[in-house]
């Protein structure tokens, strides 16, 4: 007798597929075997979340409105007692890794795992902390990964990009020396230097006048750093550009966005666009030690208003700091 084939044999769905399509509940009723696999319709983080211990959960898991919610640094650990190496279980790594790659797009996952293992500095104890800002009964249920040159956030409910869930970012290198040349040879964020150069290039005489400023770019001290002022601000006000300027500084952040995934860069540009924030920024950038070679390939820039601070320092290396109110 010819065996008769069940409903998986004839449509070979995979098992997100078929829970996706009956449901959760009514495909383990259907078939047993599947109930095993339910909680991979649970995002990564939330994954990464239910295989933590309560012991875990009491050391990594703050209040929702902790204070560290919004602080950044180019260098520091959400829970500097618990890193990766230590506290967590392989699988648990193992979930965190793809939790971190999934926060990129796929052509730069390969580079941002790069700089994490370079910024070790050949340090196991150097390794990155991660953490969880309040739990899953919040709506803004928040993952954070943090560590030397990175910080990255997400809402933990979804792997879905929400554009950085309002809250501050880091990102930097430096790939060959601490004091890198005028190049930034192997440095995987000097792409966004030369796009912001490159929207620079376009402007006109008087306008990269008003942008090249004699003072020193904003401090680095974490409570300043990201902070938005309405006032003194510094270089070209963009309420004075062209509408084809402003299209063009709009596309050049989103470029300038790409190492990130695609639903967080669709979701800052939107929150740009339907804030009009652009007609509250000023662009600036910095020549003297701030411009390495004295090439006027200006590697130190800000992008920065009363919504978002976006600064670049090039010199001695790449620091990035990027902060768009939600």
């Amino acid at each position: 007798m010819k065996p008769t084939l069940s409903f998986l044999d004839r449509h070979p769905l995979g098992r997100r597929e078929v829970m996706r399509a009956f449901g959760v509940t009514a495909a383990s009723v259907l078939w047993p075997g599947l109930r095993s696999f339910a909680a991979e319709t649970d995002s990564l983080p939330m994954q990464f979340f239910k295989s933590l211990t309560d012991e875990q959960r009491s050391k990594i898991c703050l209040p929702v409105n902790h204070p560290k919610r919004q602080f950044v640094s180019n260098w520091w650990y959400i829970c500097p007692d618990q890193r990766l190496h230590t506290f967590y279980t392989k699988e648990q790594q193992d979930l965190v890794k793809q939790i971190f790659e999934s926060l990129h797009a796929p052509d730069y996952r390969e580079k941002m795992n790069w700089q994490v293992e370079k910024d070790l500095m050949g340090k196991i104890a150097n390794t990155p902390s991660v953490g969880f800002f309040g739990t899953p009964e919040d709506q803004d249920f928040e993952f954070i990964y943090t560590g030397h040159h990175v910080t990255r956030r997400a809402n933990a409910h979804t792997d879905k990009g929400m554009g950085f869930h309002g809250e501050p970012i880091f990102y930097g290198n430096f790939a060959k020396a601490f004091r890198e040349t005028k190049d930034h040879e192997g440095n995987p964020f000097w792409y966004q230097g030369l796009l912001f150069n490159e929207f620079y290039s376009a402007l006109d005489g008087k306008q990269q006048e008003k942008a090249l400023v004699g003072r020193e770019p904003r401090s680095e001290k974490p409570d300043v750093v990201i902070q938005k002022k309405k006032d003194d601000l510094p270089g070209l006000a963009c309420a004075d550009l062209s509408a084809d300027q402003k299209a063009k500084l709009l596309d050049t952040m989103r470029r300038m966005l790409a190492c990130f995934r695609q639903d967080d860069v669709d979701a800052t540009i939107k929150t740009i666009e339907d804030k009009q924030v652009i007609d509250r920024l000023f662009v600036s950038c910095y020549g003297g030690s701030f411009d390495i070679g004295n090439d006027k390939v200006w590697d130190t820039w800000q992008i920065e208003g009363p919504d978002m601070v976006w600064y670049f320092r090039g010199m001695p290396h790449i620091h990035g700091y990027f902060h768009l109110a939600a």
